[in-house]
């Protein structure tokens, strides 16, 4: 891991950041196929594929207290598909709160990476520009989460 990563976490336990929702804007993390450099002891992979606002913050959450409570041994991945996808559109055709965009958009810039299906978007009609500029786009959503998960990442749904 590149060492603004780790000092931009180490800020995050001591301030607590996500809990607020503040996004530390100006420098977004460096993304490798699963966004760290180096290979982390816990990985976690989260599904996402509901729009629904409160679905929304128990992962945003989540990410954040892994992230506290693991620092720079664990990577998270949050793989984003059908009604999820509305979290990483740059104008999301269901009602996310933009306080929702910008906690995720703090949690990409601790290593967080978000993972946007291709055939979600290609089914909405988007292109990489209607998304969010951290958003990652994979071929197939499902597909991703198998792949990650064959790379040793454990698999979180709720």
């Amino acid at each position: 891991m590149k060492k603004p990563d780790k000092l931009r976490r180490q800020l995050l336990r001591l301030t607590g950041l996500f809990g607020a929702g503040i996004a530390a804007k100006a420098v977004h993390a460096h993304h490798t196929e699963t966004h760290f450099e180096d290979s982390s002891t816990h990985k976690l992979v989260y599904q996402c594929n509901s729009a629904d606002h409160e679905y929304l913050d128990h992962i945003l959450f989540s990410c954040g207290e892994m992230l506290r409570k693991y620092g720079d041994d664990i990577e998270l991945i949050v793989a984003v598909f059908g009604p999820g996808i509305h979290l990483l559109g740059k104008k999301p055709g269901r009602a996310i709160s933009h306080m929702q965009q910008q906690r995720a958009g703090s949690l990409s810039d601790y290593g967080v990476a978000f993972h946007a299906c291709g055939n979600t978007m290609k089914s909405l009609g988007w292109t990489e520009d209607d998304l969010l500029d951290f958003a990652r786009v994979v071929p197939v959503g499902v597909d991703d989460i198998m792949q990650l998960q064959e790379k040793g990442f454990a698999y979180l749904s709720w």
